[in-house]
């Protein structure tokens, strides 16, 4: 599915009246769920830290119960801007010499003013960083090299 259907089914799901809207394809399904007020109102108040986002405002790509996005190969499933810390001046999530455990938290990737978690599918270890935090990335580019 291309970010551009996806956006098209956002806008679509945004101007109508439905709460949530499903949508499959070659073996994948979107969820969609809209924000009630309520719950819009409490995400935008957490805008400022990505990790509290991803708690109050499932992704539009991913629903509250669906496993986050893995990444073992170190490569970003989607276009967006990583972040590689939950706010400004705190600790990476992971750092180069790490190990990390199978669905540890690598990153965050800022697409559609969603934040999406890039999580290990595998333990190893974070041999090198290879982006900077705040970098616009592309799917498929490298982020970490693991041992």
């Amino acid at each position: 599915m291309k970010q551009e259907q996806i956006k098209t089914l956002i806008d679509a799901l945004a101007a109508s009246d439905l709460a949530e809207l499903e949508f499959s394809e070659n073996g994948s399904t979107l969820r969609l769920v809209k924000l009630s007020a309520m719950d819009g109102a409490r995400a935008a108040s957490d805008a400022r830290r990505p990790s509290a986002v991803r708690r109050a405002a499932p992704s539009a790509m991913q629903e509250a119960s669906a496993p986050p996005m893995h990444q073992a190969d170190g490569l970003a499933p989607l276009h967006g801007v990583v972040h590689l810390q939950p706010a400004p001046g705190e600790p990476p999530f992971v750092q180069p010499g790490q190990a990390v455990e199978a669905g540890q938290l690598l990153c965050v990737i800022e697409a559609m003013k969603m934040f999406n978690e890039v999580r290990a599918d595998r333990a190893g270890t974070v041999l090198q960083v290879l982006v900077h935090s705040a970098q616009e990335v592309e799917a498929g580019q490298p982020l970490f090299r693991f041992e």
